[in-house]
């Protein structure tokens, strides 16, 4: 029986996707992790960001570029991807493939600790019309918090790697990545200024509406 995430690719994205095998080589030359976003939720992510009319677009963790691709691609343009990233490699690696994607007039990388990052951002009053979350699993919950603070009335707020292969649903897992991720996963469903959904497509993809 075929896999329900390779069927999805196969319907939706084969054919439309020319760059996972290119940041995938260059996650592999440059000896980083290949945990980019599956081919199905950069498509999703692709859709959100139109569906959304979004302009001004926030990334919070960069690695190779392939999320960034798809949020770029689905940008007007004259819109703007604001891409943070810990690591100046990653960045840089990044930076490359989307600049081979066509799209590097559209993105900004901001290296360092995206705490700090945010906390600029947030002095400075920059708002965004979209989020998408893909960094450590401990700040999480930051993130989403500093994301509120940063985001327009009616933004939407994404984060990957919510179901963590599913982990999340085992009570005796107490990983430190499922713990906070678990967390997070109840912390957004509370949330007040929030309505929120986990759509299981890939790793699990959180999106929630800013109220």
């Amino acid at each position: 029986m075929m896999d329900v995430s390779q069927y999805i690719n196969d319907l939706y994205v084969k054919g439309h996707d020319n760059f996972y095998q290119m940041v995938s080589h260059s996650l592999t030359i440059n000896h980083m992790p290949n945990i980019s976003v599956s081919p199905e939720t950069g498509k999703l992510l692709y859709l959100l960001v139109k569906i959304a009319n979004a302009t001004n677009v926030l990334e919070i963790g960069a690695l190779g570029g392939y999320s960034g691709i798809w949020l770029c691609k689905a940008l007007p343009d004259d819109g703007k991807l604001t891409s943070l990233e810990l690591n100046k490699d990653y960045a840089n690696v990044a930076k490359n493939n989307i600049e081979k994607a066509g799209y590097g007039k559209k993105v900004t990388y901001h290296i360092g600790p995206a705490l700090e990052t945010l906390k600029q951002f947030i002095k400075q009053k920059r708002k965004f019309d979209f989020f998408f979350i893909d960094a450590d699993k401990e700040n999480y919950k930051l993130y989403l918090e500093y994301s509120i603070q940063l985001a327009k009335k009616g933004a939407l707020i994404t984060a990957d790697n919510v179901l963590w292969k599913g982990k999340v649903t085992d009570k005796n897992n107490q990983e430190n990545n499922t713990i906070f991720l678990r967390e997070f996963n109840e912390f957004v469903a509370k949330h007040s200024k929030l309505e929120s959904v986990i759509v299981p497509i890939g790793d699990g993809l959180t999106i929630a509406r800013v109220l």
